[in-house]
């Protein structure tokens, strides 16, 4: 966003403690009332105000559109949510401060009874004029709640733009990147920088480190566990990895597909320590409850038998986003069961602020799906409370959890230098996966495989932008360091607490020689493991340096880079190793030293 227009500055004290149920806040935090003061001074027809997930985008919304029903700017109000468990969340908030929304509305007139409606994106693209209608004939106010979803198709696109053109204010609303391709999002302003990229300009933003700060959001643990993988390819190769150490993208995402696997021993591994986690932070909030994101059915249902087998207890199975799973959403998010397994439909939006322990079990990879999946554990209630997400050592995600803060923009333009290679460049499997409604198998088999065995071994724990911890075996002292942390922190005593546990960690394995350490003893300095971060930087000193090279060269970067691979050997530079990487470097220096 712009930072401009975007400030999250505020001099106001955060409303805290005791966070108000949905959309009934009697008092508005300091980045609400800040936007509200935004709004009121310019009184826009459409304003755009991205503010973390759980940070209250909907009491905002609902407090400003109960101010333009009082002061008669606006008639009636319409929401439009992404899912059908959404418009009925919107409805019930809408309720308890006075405003009547039908969220029941398919068509004809709204019932007097009622100040507007909450329908789907989905709803609307598909009697967009009856939408137009309704704001050409009463002005309207149109919360266009998770706006990125009207660019999810052209036809919802399409239809947004059509239904609500006329309607008197539209209020946007998004907690998250926004998307990574360039469909424009109707109603959202596009501002160029002196790169000459358009980007969104927000009118006001307030991201997950201002919220963290405030206390308003709790501090995320991210717990990452590798392992070593074994699979068999559609050639019939047998094929051996570990879980997190540098490879091609394809073996990557087949490691991380036999991790996932219900019948290898890394998910029974880590579902028990997540048990773990969760029966620890349950000591100090005995209502913490834990969910396990899913990417089909299929695995769902084995992963509720598997926290059967290790709990004794039931978990609550959701699998599709109809009335039942509403419901069962909703007895879920009442009761003080322990574990919940859903398709990753579940991931946007649902509020269930008990939720303190999560287990990302999906290949999804794309910022946006990882922002709103994180975001279902982020909800604060109690000054202190934390949030633990477990994941595979995949290097996306880590990546991800490294850049919690980051606040990003929707780009319409991505212009790339030609021949440049891009080590920057994001998984292009995007939106059209992230955003699927569906949660069965679709049969596109993009990597057939059959995985053949799993286990699973504690990688190290991803906090505030640093990594703590070294690999330990699973059961071990070690990994039950990290695994009963107390579940009630401030953010700095938590970074504290971490680094204790790390500096006895190392001191316990340096006892030992390296002849005789077991790798996972090794500290991550001694381990031949390159972190993600590593990767990066190796991949920017090697664009860097051809970069240069090109100058003194005149030849243009694929050439270089073409040259190098033959010189070389290898993959391109976004698949290469370490090694790979460092032999590039050390070569076209050698090439610049004789050019001089």
């Amino acid at each position: 966003m712009t930072t401009t227009a975007a400030s999250s500055s505020h001099h106001l004290s955060p409303a805290f403690p005791g966070r108000a149920p949905w959309g009934t806040a009697g008092k508005l935090r300091a980045w609400q009332q800040g936007a509200m003061e935004r709004y009121l001074q310019t009184q826009p027809r459409d304003f755009l105000a991205v503010a973390t997930p759980g940070a209250g985008k909907t009491t905002f919304a609902l407090t400003l559109a109960s101010w333009l029903l009082h002061h008669h700017v606006v008639q009636q109000v319409t929401v439009v949510a992404p899912t059908e468990h959404l418009k009925k969340q919107w409805a019930e908030a809408a309720a308890r401060i006075g405003i009547k929304l039908d969220p029941e509305y398919s068509a004809g007139p709204v019932g007097k009874d009622y100040d507007g409606v909450a329908v789907t994106y989905a709803g609307v693209g598909v009697r967009p004029m009856l939408h137009r209608n309704r704001s050409e004939q009463r002005k309207t106010l149109v919360i266009l709640d998770e706006i990125h979803h009207a660019g999810d198709s052209k036809s919802w696109g399409e239809a947004c733009l059509e239904a609500f053109e006329p309607a008197t204010r539209r209020l946007a609303l998004t907690g998250t990147p926004f998307r990574s391709d360039t469909n424009p999002i109707p109603f959202v302003a596009y501002e160029e920088g002196d790169d000459g990229i358009r980007r969104s300009a927000a009118d006001y933003t307030y991201g997950y480190g201002s919220a963290l700060r405030d206390n308003v959001v709790r501090p995320v643990i991210f717990l990452s566990y590798s392992g070593n993988m074994r699979w068999r390819t559609k050639a019939g190769d047998e094929i051996e990895a570990r879980l997190g150490e540098p490879m091609t993208k394809d073996a990557v995402s087949q490691a991380w597909r036999t991790a996932l696997d219900p019948r290898g021993e890394w998910m029974p591994s880590v579902l028990r320590a997540a048990d773990q986690r969760l029966t620890e932070v349950r000591k100090s909030v005995p209502d913490a409850g834990a969910l396990v994101i899913a990417a089909d059915q299929d695995s769902a249902r084995a992963y509720a038998k598997l926290i059967r087998e290790i709990t004794g207890s039931k978990a609550t199975v959701v699998l599709s986003d109809d009335t039942g799973a509403s419901k069962r959403i909703d007895e879920f998010s009442g009761s003080d069961d322990r574990w919940m397994v859903a398709v990753r439909m579940v991931s946007e939006g649902v509020d269930v602020p008990r939720l303190a322990v999560g287990v990302y079990a999906t290949t999804i990879s794309t910022p946006l799906f990882f922002a709103q999946a994180v975001g279902r554990f982020v909800r604060s209630r109690r000054r202190g409370e934390t949030a633990s997400v477990f994941l595979p050592t995949v290097p996306d995600l880590l990546t991800f959890a490294n850049e919690m803060e980051r606040e990003r923009d929707h780009v319409l333009d991505k212009p790339k230098k030609e021949g440049e290679e891009d080590p920057y460049a994001e998984s292009e499997q995007e939106m059209d996966e992230a955003n699927r409604e569906q949660d069965e198998d679709t049969g596109e088999d993009m990597l057939p495989f059959e995985a053949l065995e799993s286990d699973a071994v504690f990688d190290r724990v991803t906090y505030n932008g640093a990594d703590f911890g070294m690999q330990a075996h699973p059961g071990s002292e070690e990994e039950q360091d990290y695994l009963g942390i107390p579940g009630l922190l401030e953010p700095d005593q938590v970074e504290l607490l971490l680094q204790k546990r790390q500096a006895r960690q190392i001191a316990h394995s340096r006892k030992k020689p390296d002849t005789e350490a077991d790798l996972l003893e090794l500290p991550a300095e001694r381990r031949p493991v390159v972190s993600h971060k590593e990767m990066m930087e190796l991949r920017r000193q090697l664009n860097n340096m051809v970069g240069a090279y090109v100058h003194q060269s005149g030849k243009p970067h694929g050439v270089i880079h073409t040259e190098l691979r033959r010189a070389c050997g290898g993959p391109p530079a976004a698949e290469a190793t370490p090694g790979q990487l460092r032999q590039r470097i050390a070569k076209v220096q050698e090439w610049a030293t004789r050019m001089r």
